[in-house]
Order: C-alpha cells, then sequence, then structure tokens
C-alpha cells in the first residue's frame, strides 16, 4: 500500500514537471516574439516618420494584435498535439488487443538495436509488458507518457502574459529615448533582451546556448534592419 502511494506521488511530480516545463517553453517563446515582432513594428516605423504618436500607436496595436495571436495559436497547436497523442494511444490500444506478442517483439527488437542482448532485451520487454503494457508501448512506439497531459488553456495563458511582457522593452525604449538616439537605443536593448531569451529557450531544450544565442540576436537584428529599411522608403 505504501508502495503504491509513492508511486502515485512519483507520478505526480514527473506530471507536475512536465507541466512546468511547457508552461515555461511558451512563456520563454512568448516574450521572445514579442521583443522581434513589436521591435520590427516600431523601428520600421521609425523608419518612415519622427512621430513619437505614430510610433506608440503602433507598437500598441502590434502588442494587442500579437497577444491575442499568441494565446490562440498556442492553444491550437496543443489541442492539435493533444489529438494527435489520444490518436495513438487509441491505435495502440487496438494493436494490443489484436497483436499483443507482436508489440512485445517490437520492442524487444528496439532495445536489441541500442546493444542489448536479445535474451535481456526479451526479458525487459516482457516485464515492462506485463506490468504497464499500454504506457509502455505507446512510450517505445511514440515516445511520449500516455499518462502525462499538457494543459492548452495554461499554455495559452502562459503566452498571453509573456508576449506583451516581451513587448514592452521596445516600445518604451523606440518611446522614451530622445529622438536622435532613441533607434540605436532600441536596437541594443533588443538585442539583450533577445540574448537573454535565446540562451533561456537553449536552456530548457538542451541545446547549445551559445548558438541559440548568435541564431535569435542575428534574427533580431535582421528583423529590425528590414523592417527600417521598408519604413525608410516611406518616410516623408
Amino acid at each position: 500500500m505504501q508502495k503504491a502511494k509513492k508511486s502515485t506521488v512519483v507520478q505526480k511530480k514527473k506530471t507536475s514537471l512536465a507541466e512546468k516545463i511547457n508552461l515555461m517553453r511558451a512563456s520563454v517563446m512568448g516574450a521572445n516574439d514579442g521583443i522581434l515582432s513589436i521591435a520590427g513594428i516600431v523601428i520600421g516605423v521609425a523608419g518612415a516618420t519622427s512621430n513619437s504618436h505614430a510610433i506608440f500607436l503602433a507598437g500598441i496595436s502590434g502588442m494587442l494584435a500579437g497577444t491575442v495571436s499568441m494565446a490562440m495559436g498556442e492553444y491550437v497547436s496543443v489541442n492539435s498535439q493533444r489529438d494527435t497523442e489520444r490518436h495513438a494511444v487509441q491505435e495502440e490500444v487496438q494493436r494490443l488487443d489484436d497483436h499483443y506478442d507482436d508489440e512485445v517483439a517490437y520492442i524487444k527488437e528496439k532495445y536489441v538495436k541500442t546493444g542489448i542482448r536479445p535474451e535481456l532485451a526479451h526479458k525487459a520487454a516482457v516485464e515492462m509488458m506485463a506490468s504497464s503494457p499500454l504506457e509502455t508501448a505507446v512510450r517505445e512506439r511514440y515516445g511520449f507518457n500516455p499518462k502525462e497531459h499538457t494543459s492548452a488553456i495554461k499554455a495559452a495563458l502562459a503566452s498571453m502574459i509573456a508576449f506583451p511582457t516581451g513587448s514592452i522593452l521596445p516600445l518604451l525604449a523606440i518611446t522614451m529615448f530622445p529622438t536622435n538616439i532613441r533607434v540605436i537605443a532600441t536596437v541594443i536593448a533588443v538585442v539583450l533582451a533577445l540574448t537573454v531569451t535565446g540562451y533561456a529557450a537553449a536552456a530548457l531544450g538542451n541545446a547549445n546556448r551559445g548558438k541559440a544565442v548568435l541564431r535569435n540576436v542575428i534574427s533580431g537584428l535582421l528583423t529590425m534592419i528590414i523592417t527600417y529599411v521598408i519604413g525608410s522608403l516611406f518616410a516623408r
């Protein structure tokens, strides 16, 4: 009885950790998109006009539209993922009902390909399938745990909060700095912010931090340069 309770607690911790990582991902990417999108808008408008009111209005409009778009996009994306996972689970339930031995053999062969001896791989596959067949089969064939669920609403809320939070930096920079330095000040502020979000995203994905930061900063610089040049073409 104690072992069962302990197992339940461990499973809850794992699920909570997976949910937390997903919310952090949505938050980081939302903030990054907010920084990049609004920086592109305000820099582009600044290239066309020196009117602070027009620049601020364009930035605010972009922030509101982007907030709704990011939240809805995250909600649809997570729900689509969950629909795909549910379909995979249903298929696996059918496989286990019709071809249980084939699924055991599939898992065994998968382990053998990793270098495990056939007899040991067979024993491991049989034991795991005996204790939790659906969870084991789904994990080994599709790569996810059917007991862990991602909340589409929480992910959408995380993006809804993160996008405008990231948007504030370029919006304040382009508005508050003097006219003669506000573009370069905004560029510097955005580069620093993109460095932080690029590093955070790489840390969450266990990717190369340096490459992720460089890629993020370069994409941000290119966005601001292009929008500024386009805005300058319409300058009066």
